[in-house]
């Protein structure tokens, strides 16, 4: 064990507070959660050497963790972590002030007021209703369909963050529901799992199947298994001739323009966005070369407008 341990301590880096602040270095820990070893040295270590919140860069102006008024991100979107009830959470990171039980704040995105009724804290399995929440913390937030990754909540201000990047899938393929009668349960599982970030969801608006993106093939497993366990729906992939998805922004009539022309080959994302759909390289080249006041993005931030 000490000759284990020697070599350990001759491989890896001595620890440094400066390059863990900035990222570039991970503390090891050995132990075992399901023996109990090591957890409570784990996250004494969290205590002391975690770093203090972090200012959050919005459209406008940058948020600094000491402001007295409440902002929050939502960053994850999970859903069924309880089988027996459906339910959905959507985890905010405070970015600033104070979050208490009961307080209503502006949902930036839709303008509209939003109650935050039962906030909980999650430790592993356990969850319990977080009466006050301060800069830097996590909480979940039950919902049922209002907030999504990207979101901004504040006490009033109209910001929105940014830095939640969203990218092009790199595998596209149409969804094939085994049982017919289960088209609307499909439609429901298939926006919810698009909202987690299971893959990316895109409506043709040809009114052909829905197509899924993603980046690897184990998606698209994760995404099958999770259909069937989760929601009793079957599916199986069909290829498509698009390999490239990318959003499209430019002037209104422009954009409607190149809609009308190209109409089997757009499609809507989960924003209702408009999607391009091309079949190569070559031919997204030829749509740019061709559509020169039209801006196509291989990434969208999430929450705003891209562009």
């Amino acid at each position: 064990m000490r000759e284990e341990l020697e070599l350990a301590e001759a491989a890896l880096p001595e620890f440094d507070r400066e390059s863990f602040d900035a990222g570039h270095l991970t503390p090891v820990f050995f132990g075992s959660a399901i023996k109990e070893i090591g957890v409570t040295d784990l996250l004494d270590a969290l205590v002391a050497f975690g770093p203090s919140p972090r200012a959050q860069a919005a459209e406008n102006r940058t948020v600094t963790a000491d402001e007295p008024g409440m902002t929050a991100l939502v960053f994850k979107i999970q859903a069924n972590m309880d089988p027996n009830h459906r339910d959905r959470i959507a985890f905010a990171r405070i970015c600033s002030g104070r979050l208490t039980r009961g307080m209503k704040l502006r949902h930036t995105r839709t303008g509209k007021s939003f109650a935050v009724h039962t906030p909980q804290f999650f430790f592993a399995q356990d969850r319990h209703l977080a009466e006050e929440a301060f800069a830097g913390d996590v909480v979940g937030i039950p919902n049922h369909g209002t907030l999504r990754i990207g979101d901004t909540l504040t006490e009033g201000e109209d910001i929105r963050f940014t830095g939640v990047p969203h990218f092009a899938p790199e595998i596209l393929r149409r969804v094939r529901l085994d049982d017919a009668m289960k088209a609307k349960k499909l439609k429901q599982a298939l926006v919810q799992l698009a909202e987690e970030g299971v893959v990316q969801l895109f409506r043709p608006q040809d009114g052909a199947p829905p197509i899924v993106g993603v980046v690897g093939t184990l998606q698209l497993d994760v995404l099958q298994a999770r259909l069937r366990a989760e929601y009793g729906v079957g599916i199986g992939f069909d290829s498509t001739p698009f390999s490239l998805a990318r959003w499209i922004t430019g002037p209104r009539d422009k954009i409607e323009a190149f809609t009308a022309s190209n109409r089997s080959a757009m499609a809507d994302d989960l924003d209702d966005d408009p999607v391009f759909l091309a079949t190569s390289n070559f031919m997204m080249r030829r749509t740019e070369e061709q559509n020169p006041d039209i801006r196509f993005h291989d990434i969208k931030q999430i929450g705003i407008e891209i562009g």
